[in-house]
């Protein structure tokens, strides 16, 4: 396997994975390393991190995509960044298998690994979702569930009454947790302001299904606010299928079960799908030497050093954060003892994963383990609407809408993009949700190819091919 040249030969502490943890890893330890002689490399296929919690708001309308990312190249300058993905880890052997963008792979040697690759979307092998449906992890999803989503209300605008627009006008996320709460109710007020703009269509036409499998939505917050949620959606003509799964989404037609008894629930047409069920770790760390538990996290200790599947023994020079490890959290998590994997943890882990990886290898200030009681959550369900519940207390409507932007804002990495979202909030709260789709981004081309490929000439017609031919005759006399 080739060796790349361009890259640094100095000690190093390789970061696989640009996210939350990799991103405030590499933050606060480059300037600190480099002075040692050391080098910090981050690999991730993205040249940016992404603040996920903010995905359901660029969906909707309220955030600019753009804003809701933070660039590598600008906030890491003392790194060393690579384009490609980690696609195995030998630890014993402190190597890494890179696959960068374009070109070979090739191996990384390192000192130390970070293991920050954090979560992909759990689907499960339902028939027609892999091409019907769209998750809600990346920047790139939001914006294209945001540009399909008025489309569709633009098309539908010109359809006939009957199957083909009751399709286009049906909006169908499956998964009750945050991610999917929020989403469907950011939709649901961006379509409302786009509904009233179009005179073509009427809002009692729009349908939003939400569809969960279990008996109730939004675990993280209590039984009754998660009732009160039910009812506030219900109350915007959002239908919420509990007891409900997907079973089939093939042709445009979405087939439900009903999970009580595994009966039929029905079946209708749905041009939209957003899948919103889970997550599990990223996949990747299964081309690794590193023990994983039941639910395919690296197993990790409270100080963030990997361990053995027993934890009876640290793996020197491996640490692990985020949704990717199964850190222990004693202050109660998961069934299991460990960290829920969420944005809270994410944060906090990394900041004191950079001290201790500081700490352990340069003798400068101590290890000390992962400890967070988690303060409560907070869910915006579009302007002035939302559920909280921090430090025990209760809220919802318009102060726990200030209370998941005034949490989020200040957990958006960097006063820089904390600004562009705060200045975009403000935006948007003087002229409204932005409801301008962008069309043909996955074919940004087919406008100058239009125009680029030659067109056939307009054939002449009959009568004026034979006076031009009559003319030519008149013409030829003359000059004889």
């Amino acid at each position: 396997m080739p060796n790349t040249p361009q890259l640094s030969d100095r000690p190093r502490i390789l970061v696989v994975g640009g996210g939350y943890v990799g991103l405030y890893v590499a933050k606060n330890l480059q300037k600190k390393v480099k002075a040692h002689g050391g080098i910090v490399t981050v690999v991730d296929p993205l040249p940016y991190m992404t603040y996920q919690p903010f995905l359901p708001e660029v969906a909707g309308g309220q955030i600019e995509a753009r804003h809701a990312i933070v660039s590598h190249r600008t906030h890491l300058p003392d790194a060393e960044l690579v384009t490609g993905r980690v696609t195995a880890v030998d630890h014993a052997n402190r190597k890494a298998v890179v696959v960068p963008a374009e070109g070979e792979p090739f191996e990384l040697t390192y000192q130390d690994v970070v293991m920050a690759a954090g979560a992909v979307t759990r689907t499960f092998p339902i028939p027609g979702l892999a091409e019907a449906g769209i998750g809600l992890k990346t920047i790139e999803e939001a914006v294209a569930l945001r540009n399909k989503v008025l489309e569709r209300i633009e098309t539908a605008s010109l359809l006939p009454a009957g199957p083909e627009r009751e399709a286009a006008l049906t909006f169908v996320v499956v998964g009750g947790g945050f991610a999917g709460i929020e989403a469907i109710t950011e939709l649901e007020d961006m379509v409302r302001s786009a509904v009233k703009k179009n005179e073509r269509v009427e809002q009692d036409e729009i349908r939003f299904k939400l569809v969960e499998a279990m008996g109730r939505i939004m675990p993280e917050v209590t039984e009754e606010q998660a009732e009160w949620v039910v009812a506030h959606m219900r109350s915007r003509g959002i239908e919420v299928l509990l007891n409900t799964s997907l079973a089939k989404a093939e042709d445009g037609v979405l087939e439900l079960t009903d999970m009580t008894d595994k009966s039929s629930a029905g079946s209708f047409g749905a041009d939209t799908l957003l899948w919103t069920a889970g997550v599990m770790a990223n996949p990747m760390v299964r081309s690794t030497d590193f023990a994983l538990e039941p639910r395919g996290r690296i197993v990790t200790g409270q100080d963030l050093r990997i361990m053995n599947e027993d934890r009876t023994e640290v793996v020197e020079g491996a640490w692990a954060a985020g949704d990717v490890s199964a850190v222990p959290d004693v202050t109660g998590g998961l069934p299991d003892g460990t960290c829920v994997p969420n944005a809270q943890h994410a944060v906090r882990q990394a900041k004191l994963l950079a001290k201790n990886i500081y700490a352990h290898r340069y003798g400068v200030g101590t290890v000390t383990p992962y400890v967070h009681k988690n303060l409560g959550a907070v869910a915006g369900f579009g302007t002035w609407k939302g559920v909280a519940k921090v430090m025990g207390i209760k809220m919802k409507g318009g102060l726990a809408w200030l209370a998941h932007r005034g949490y989020h804002g200040m957990a958006m990495p960097t006063f820089e993009r904390k600004a562009r979202v705060i200045g975009g909030w403000i935006g948007s709260f003087v002229w409204g949700r932005d409801i301008t789709p962008v069309y043909d981004l996955e074919e940004p081309r087919s406008a100058f190819v239009d125009a680029a490929t030659p067109k056939p000439k307009p054939e002449e017609k009959k009568g004026d091919a034979q006076g031009s031919d009559a003319k030519s005759s008149q013409k030829a006399g003359a000059s004889a």
